[in-house]
């Protein structure tokens, strides 16, 4: 029986990833300091007994018992919120908890997964971004502290491969979506979810012809599961290459929410990229891999999840499970 440590595995997409290895037959640890993590999450994996959950940040040396055969380490702030809020453990989760992790996995004989970003690229010269693009990030920017910390984890990942031959996953994800993103993370998804089911406007940054690429998370987490069985020890684009403005996106927010709440134009935010694309061909090529669930089904299959968040954040505080 296979078994995996899973870092950040009470967020957003660490647990969507805990899920699906339970559902593949894979015994699963999960680690979470819950900073932005929900127990919530795990309510479905929690009635595995092939479930464990220790709470633990992984700044700190992290010790497992028994054989390890995977670590997926996706701890770490990710919203910019999340991480202007918490600056110096975004930065420490990066560096120290990846250099924890890989101690774990080095001593276990695993394979590591590393969750990296997008946001290596920062305001990218290349469009779309490939892999082999070095990017154009400010290293002292209010974003920096996210930008590096995973540019940092990346080296650090890539140098246990090259010194002690450890296999070693990168993938880079770009913005992902989907149920369990937390509500208020200032990420745009709940950002304009919340808004437009409320009545009220949707706060679009700048002048909105900035571009993104949404990927469905349930096409994330199956890529995630491809370059993890993968023989690829360098950086791996995960996302959907469609793009789309901001303002063509809050669009199809009100349409899938069937709300009328107009568009109101705030101040940009500083070191914001005007655009965002995967260029996924090694994707394809190495893992046989691209997003299948397109926008309007992906925003169909999500705006329940957030419709039952507003209400239950109406009714009251939710109290802790």
């Amino acid at each position: 029986m296979a078994r995996a440590v899973v870092t950040g595995g009470a967020g957003f997409i660490g647990s969507h990833l805990v899920d699906r290895l339970l559902a593949d037959g894979w015994d699963v640890t999960a680690v979470d300091n819950f900073i932005t993590g929900d127990r919530r999450n795990l309510a479905g994996a929690g009635r595995s007994p092939r479930f464990g959950l220790t709470e633990h940040d992984v700044s700190k040396p992290l010790f497992v018992d028994g054989a390890v055969d995977m670590v997926f380490h996706l701890a770490s702030p990710a919203s910019p919120q999340d991480y202007l809020q918490h600056p110096i453990q975004t930065l420490k989760v990066g560096s120290l908890g990846t250099h924890n992790t890989l101690g774990l996995a080095r001593a276990k004989g695993s394979v590591y997964f590393l969750a990296s970003t997008s946001e290596v690229y920062g305001d990218p010269l290349q469009h779309p971004q490939r892999e082999d693009y070095w990017g154009n990030v400010n290293p002292i920017g209010p974003r920096g502290v996210y930008d590096e910390s995973k540019r940092f984890a990346e080296a650090m990942a890539v140098a246990y491969h090259r010194t002690h031959g450890m296999q070693v996953r990168i993938g880079r994800f770009f913005n992902t979506y989907g149920p369990r993103m937390r509500l208020g993370d200032g990420r745009v998804v709940p950002a304009f979810m919340e808004q437009a089911l409320q009545g009220r406007p949707l706060t679009v940054n700048g002048d909105g012809r900035q571009t993104r690429s949404f990927c469905h998370v349930d096409d994330l987490v199956e890529g995630i599961v491809r370059l993890a069985a993968a023989k690829e020890n360098g950086p791996v684009n995960l996302g959907n290459p469609e793009e789309i403005t901001i303002l063509e996106f809050a669009r199809r927010i009100l349409e899938a929410t069937g709300s009328r709440s107009p568009v109101l134009h705030v101040p940009a935010m500083e070191d914001d990229p005007r655009v965002r694309r995967p260029d996924i061909g090694k994707a394809r090529t190495l893992l046989g891999w691209e997003p299948k669930v397109g926008l309007e089904e992906g925003l169909r299959r999500t705006v329940d999840y957030f419709r039952e968040r507003v209400s239950a954040r109406a009714a009251g505080p939710v109290k802790e499970p």
